[in-house]
């Protein structure tokens, strides 16, 4: 019978004494417990040599516990809300039962006192192990959590036109609006006009409402799939009584129509799901146009695989993700998607062994065991004091929301030589644009070069529907090699090209929308063209001798694998 050395956990010694795997088997399965998060029990199943029914039985004799069969158990009589979600997907734990003061919880590994340590201390209640076979248990933990997170669409589903008078918005709160008790923003009409828009627009998978008031027209549009489109034009007579009821629900002061002015709304649209707005005002010739942008916090928790990175791109980012020190920079224009990039970094860094601080203008989505702050010019706490006063804080990683000085730039760099992660963003057009940017603020090309690690250049293009998506007409191949289908790494003679057609499930032919990156690491070439003071074009050069993919040819991959257009790919790339 062979031993395990110390350096395995018991649940493996125990597999390999009853010479179910070898220690070779279990030493490749921990290499993939690191690489995909999975459970050593699904890495072994994986491998091939063991089923999962057998480590169950060989655990159930190990430890005197009979093996339960998931597949007997019903889904709703599961209990939820007890243990958060990121202790069942951190753990590969999935709760069965409550009795009292006692809660029974579903495992493939028994000898993780740990996870049963941490649920116990989060849930108050004694923790039981019940043995299960791993195979059955991803799959109700799967299906389990799919199930908890009512979907936006569901929650509103059940919402009724009589619903729409009594929309929790959290107007009961103790922070009152400031200014007149305007009885006309209580309105009836009023308030059920605003929450059929919001509602319609959140149905809609909307990132942004405008409310815009002209000397004859009141229009009202919402940007779906980064494109704005009308959706409603209602009497100009009610549109400052629109303003005031959007003011009265965001908690500003509504008295106040001579300045610009920020809030946010919180709507519970069920008993598990609220959406937040963040709604800014501004004074425009005939009356204040308010402007809600949509804050979904499931768009922080995608997934990296949700995203559209090519597989040699995402390899790069997370390779410097997990790296100690270094700074990550994320660029592109407002509304291309950068805030979720960083947020999905972050998810995946997010672990207690490591001190998270971010400094945001402002906080878009809570994300829960990172330290937020919003920055405000108007009381002194700039990017730059913000990160200043991080590093006095035992910091692993800082995110800054922009570096837009030399001040900010300066702390940052320090910040990376010193032994932490930084990720942050600019405002420019491709990756190394960024590089000579914070040359150009000041920042010594010695410490542009050594420092930055990573750089994602970005911009989102529409999805073609899935559902009506048709070929596109065959395009001559002097016009490939024209738009760049030469160079995209996928032979011209094997693309087919689609276009968009227009179904009752899409927008014009468009549904949702892919990433479309350039992500650049700091080679030794590249390095040297920086101290060297090179322009943008060198340093662009080099990075495609290196084989980065830049926007262009990122978009145009997206377009031969049929998930955009082309004319998507021209619209966000072609200059």
């Amino acid at each position: 019978m062979t031993s395990a050395p110390a350096s395995i956990s018991g649940f493996a010694h125990c597999l390999i004494n009853n010479n179910l795997v070898s220690k070779e088997d279990v030493i490749t399965a921990m290499e993939d417990i690191i690489e995909s998060k999975m459970s050593l029990a699904s890495a072994l199943v994986k491998q091939g040599n063991v089923t999962a029914r057998d480590i169950a039985l060989a655990a159930s004799e190990e430890f005197g516990s009979p093996v339960f069969d998931l597949a007997v158990i019903r889904e709703e009589f599961i209990p939820s809300g007890i243990i958060d979600a990121k202790l069942i997907l951190k753990h590969n734990v999935l709760p069965l039962t409550k009795r009292g003061s006692r809660i029974f919880v579903a495992v493939a590994d028994p000898t993780n006192i740990h996870a049963l340590d941490e649920i116990k201390f989060n849930t108050g209640l004694s923790t039981d192990a019940v043995i299960v076979e791993t195979d059955k248990l991803d799959i109700a933990i799967k299906t389990f959590l799919s199930a908890e997170e009512e979907s936006i669409g569901d929650a509103l589903g059940g919402l009724d036109e009589d619903a729409l008078d009594d929309l929790d918005v959290g107007e009961t709160d103790n922070a009152k609006p400031k200014g007149d008790e305007n009885s006309e923003v209580d309105e009836t009409p009023i308030v059920r006009f605003v929450n059929k828009v919001l509602l319609d627009a959140i149905k809609m998978g909307a990132s942004d409402i405008h409310f815009e008031p002209y000397e004859k027209v009141f229009r009202v549009r919402v940007r779906n799939d980064g494109i704005l489109k009308e959706i409603a034009k209602p009497p100009i007579a009610i549109a400052s009584r629109v303003s005031a009821r959007l003011k009265v629900m965001s908690k500003m002061d509504i008295s106040e129509r001579r300045v610009p002015q920020d809030g946010r709304i919180k709507m519970k649209i069920s008993k598990t799901r609220a959406i937040d707005f963040r709604v800014n005002t501004l004074p425009t010739l005939f009356g204040e146009k308010v402007v809600l942008r949509i804050l979904d916090p499931s768009s922080a928790k995608l997934g990296i695989d949700a995203l559209g990175y090519e597989e040699e791109q995402k390899s790069m980012f997370l390779e410097a993700l997990h790296q100690p020190q270094g700074m990550i920079l994320v660029t592109g224009p407002t509304g291309s998607g950068k805030t979720v990039s960083l947020y999905t970094g972050l998810n995946i860094l997010n672990t207690p062994e490591l001190n998270i601080s971010t400094a945001e203008d402002p906080v878009e989505i809570n994300l829960e065991g990172i330290n937020q702050v919003n920055v405000s010019t108007r009381v002194g706490l700039t990017f730059a004091e913000a990160l200043r006063s991080f590093l006095r804080q035992d910091p692993d990683i800082v995110m800054v929301g922009e570096i837009r000085d030399l001040e900010t730039a300066e702390i940052g760099i320090k910040a990376a030589q010193t032994g932490h992660l930084v990720l942050s963003t600019l405002h420019t057009n491709g990756a190394a644009e960024t590089l000579t940017r914070l040359m150009n603020m000041g920042v010594p090309a010695f410490n542009v070069a050594t420092t930055v690690s990573l750089i994602i250049a970005q911009r989102l293009a529409r999805k073609l529907c899935s559902e009506c998506k048709e070929p596109a007409a065959d395009i001559p191949d002097d016009i490939m090699t024209q738009e760049g289908f030469d160079d995209i790494g996928i032979d011209k003679s094997e693309i087919t090209l689609f276009e968009p057609k227009g179904c009752n499930i899409c927008s014009d032919g468009y549904k949702g929308r892919v990433g479309i990156y350039e992500v650049v690491r700091i080679t030794p070439e590249i390095s040297r063209i920086i101290m060297d003071g090179e322009s943008s074009i060198a340093i662009a050069d080099a990075a495609k001798r290196a084989g980065f993919y830049d926007l262009r040819t990122s978009a145009l991959r997206k377009a031969a694998m049929g998930i955009t257009s082309l004319q998507e790919a021209n619209r966000v790339t072609k200059d």
